[in-house]
């Protein structure tokens, strides 16, 4: 899953090695406008739905904590 989730990562921002960065909000790599593609990217991809309660940027500070937003998401469906 988390092979995935950098895949589409990388498509969003290409050139960020998103194996390794840990602040990927604060540090501005993603912005708000990126936050919504990816959240797109990931309902279709995933098959759930991302709603603005889980869109907190501890969520989406690092590829593992998206990959475990996303397991979170599919648990509780």
């Amino acid at each position: 899953m988390k092979e995935k989730i950098i895949e589409i990562l990388s498509k969003i921002k290409p050139n960020v090695d998103f194996n390794t960065q840990q602040n990927l909000v604060e540090s501005g790599i993603l912005t708000s406008f990126d936050i919504v593609r990816l959240v797109v990217e990931l309902n279709n991809e995933f098959d759930i739905e991302i709603t603005p309660l889980y869109i907190l940027p501890e969520n989406f500070k690092s590829a593992d904590a998206i990959a475990a937003l996303v397991e979170k998401i599919e648990e509780d469906d």
